[in-house]
């Protein structure tokens, strides 16, 4: 029987050594954390057990993403989806920047599951479990200090299960601002508390929403003050309403890149440094989301009429991805880049050279490069030392802009109002001269000379301004060269003008019309396709401008056809009576030297039609210079009204 017992001890002592492995498998330290992992947050869970390196499927979330000073806002761990349970957690705030301390403290438990924690001799700054029963959430609240401003991150380590934990799952960054700053929150010692909304069963955001600009957007505060900032469009980072958005912060030997862009669609947002504002020989930062995560690349942007920029013969560990995000279709990252990169030759050195920042972001990919910048690109008013902290503006569009009103002024101004007097005026203003011409012809050839003299100054200018040929994917570069090539040809052929009475006479009128009709109608196409244009950043809506002047000058054509029509007819009736009288009077040639020194009829119309039409054209040709001058219009208007 003794024998027996003693068989069965062993067996016994190994039961109960079973039963407390499983009962530590799927528990937590009972009384939470101890304060010795205050600095590695590492579960003190003995034998080795390393944290786990798969995404956690749990997430930190915060009740506002800006606090005062001296407030409070809630903090939650839940799960992903909700529901999904844990053990045991450990919870502090940090300084998102160097020293990273920790920062600020947690008030008592909301839910009575939490416990406080002293680290670095600091009461309450941070908070574990109270005891380790499952749980699908919990809830604690935070309170800033009077005397931090800046950027916090909340850091968590999360227990599933004894063997099974995340260590420093972080939080959207929070950001402290101080306690007189301008909200809409009461002016109370602490936020009110606001329950966040009932968490149903998870399912991901399918719906696409529309960019709202956030103008408490924390990647804005400490622009200008710890670090450079620079945005799209240009001036942008004033009134917060960045569409693309970039900020360079250097500490020691470190130099971050941050970027973010705000428009839904974007396929990637870069940030380039060029020794110039032109594309070509840059080095470039790319990020572009993946398969739901976003991915870093560098890429060198070759010379050459494509200015592609490749990733081959690039090393791609030159930097480092150290966070990013890709929600609802916002792409942002930080990037800390090599203070020496080498690439193909050419040295970029970040601490001793200066160098043009160059903003781009775009809806499409290519093989081994991004695609073309269609949702924005801007490049920097000067070349900077990236150590120096300073406000920068993007380069001047000047020159793009003079182009654009140099050409609306030829086309639609006078080259109208030119093919109007020459079509329709030749019997008008009969006798009278100006500088020795038909008075139609001189206001004629005055129009066509200003059309010419704009539409070259503007070729040139516009080349000046690309450096090149533009490789965006629109007809409006070569519509405007078949254009400007025939407007080119139109003066030097009208040198070669036969006489009246030679036989080639109406082969040049006929050419000189169809080259005069078809330069204009191609102007008016290509002015069109530039409303699409990037660099141009003109509303959609002002293709209902131009709509309505084609409506207005067909209109006006018709008029004038019509009574050009009644009074040519009129003008045969007249003539034949005329020269019916005067047979007898063998005085037929009398008829026509009395035409040739009067109007054709309906004189006063036409010039009345005339001034009117001036007038409106006048009037659209203004409104679509100040559009295209202003662009981007809506911006500039808004600006107008707050100021």
């Amino acid at each position: 029987m003794l024998s027996k017992r003693r068989r069965t001890l062993p067996l016994i002592i190994l039961l109960i050594a079973l039963q407390m492995i499983s009962w530590t498998s799927i528990m937590s330290l009972p009384q939470g954390a101890p304060e010795s992992v205050c600095d590695t947050m590492l579960p003190f869970h003995g034998g080795g057990i390393p944290p786990a390196s798969s995404l956690p499927p749990y997430r930190i979330e915060t009740s506002s993403l800006v606090i005062r000073q001296g407030q409070a806002m809630r903090v939650d761990i839940i799960g992903v989806p909700p529901g999904l349970s844990f053990g045991g957690f450990m919870v502090q705030a940090r300084n998102r920047n160097s020293p990273h301390q920790i920062i600020g403290q947690f008030n008592s438990s909301l839910d009575g599951r939490v416990k406080l924690m002293n680290c670095e001799n600091s009461v309450g700054n941070s908070a574990t479990h109270a005891n380790p029963t499952p749980k699908q959430s919990a809830s604690l609240e935070w309170q800033s200090p009077l005397d931090f401003l800046g950027e916090v991150v909340f850091n968590a380590t999360v227990a599933q299960a004894y063997d099974s934990f995340w260590v420093g799952i972080p939080s959207s960054p929070v950001q402290v601002v101080r306690r007189d700053t301008n909200s809409n929150y009461p002016q109370t010692t602490r936020l009110p508390y606001v329950p966040p909304p009932p968490r149903g069963s998870y399912a991901p955001k399918t719906e696409t929403p529309s960019m709202v600009e956030i103008s408490d957007d924390p990647f804005y505060f400490e622009c200008g003050r710890s670090k450079t900032c620079f945005g799209w469009p240009d001036g942008c980072i004033g009134d917060k309403s960045c569409k693309l958005l970039s900020a360079i912060i250097v500490r020691g030997d470190v130099y971050e890149f941050e970027m973010k862009s705000g428009s839904i669609g974007a396929a990637y947002i870069a940030l380039g440094l060029s020794n110039d504002n032109k594309m070509g020989d840059d080095l470039v930062t790319e990020c572009i989301p993946q398969n739901g995560k976003v991915n870093l690349y560098t890429s060198y942007t070759s010379g050459g009429p494509n200015y592609a920029a490749k990733r081959t013969n690039v090393a791609q560990n030159n930097a480092r991805l150290t966070q990013s995000s890709f929600i609802d279709g916002v792409i942002y990252c930080k990037v800390q880049r090599d203070m020496l990169t080498e690439v193909q030759g050419k040295q970029f050195d970040l601490s001793n050279n200066k160098y043009h920042i160059l903003l781009a972001s775009g809806t499409s990919l290519k093989e081994d490069s991004v695609g073309y910048h269609d949702i924005g690109r801007l490049p920097s008013d000067k070349p900077i030392n990236l150590a120096v902290v300073q406000n920068l503006s993007g380069s001047s569009t000047l020159l793009l802009r003079l182009h654009g009103a140099f050409m609306l002024i030829a086309w639609i101004g006078t080259t109208s109002l030119g093919i109007l007097l020459a079509r329709y005026f030749k019997q008008t203003w009969v006798g009278k001269q100006l500088c020795g011409k038909d008075k139609w012809f001189a206001w004629h050839r005055v129009c066509m000379v200003v059309t010419w003299s704009l539409t070259m100054t503007a070729f040139i200018i516009i080349f000046v301004e690309i450096g090149g040929w533009s490789t965006e994917r629109n007809p409006h570069a070569i519509l405007g060269t078949i254009t400007t090539a025939i407007c080119f040809i139109q003066p030097i052929g009208a040198l070669f003008r036969p006489a009246p009475t030679s036989k080639s006479r109406p082969i040049f009128n006929w050419t000189h019309w169809l080259g005069g009709n078809l330069a204009h109608i191609l102007s008016i196409v290509t002015i069109f396709f530039a409303v699409q244009l990037t660099k141009a950043e003109l509303p959609e809506w002002m293709d209902w401008i131009l709509v309505g002047f084609v409506v207005v000058h067909v209109i006006v054509h018709l008029i004038y056809s019509i009574f050009g029509f009644s009074s040519d007819r009129q003008y045969s009736q007249q003539l034949n009576v005329f020269q019916m009288s005067d047979l007898g009077h063998h005085n037929m040639s009398n008829g026509h030297r009395m035409d040739s020194k009067t109007d054709a009829p309906y004189a006063s119309f036409r010039k009345g039609l005339l001034a009117v039409y001036t007038v409106v054209l006048t009037l659209f040709v203004v409104v679509l210079v100040l559009i295209v001058v202003l662009a981007p219009i809506e911006e500039t208007i808004n600006t107008l009204k707050s100021n």
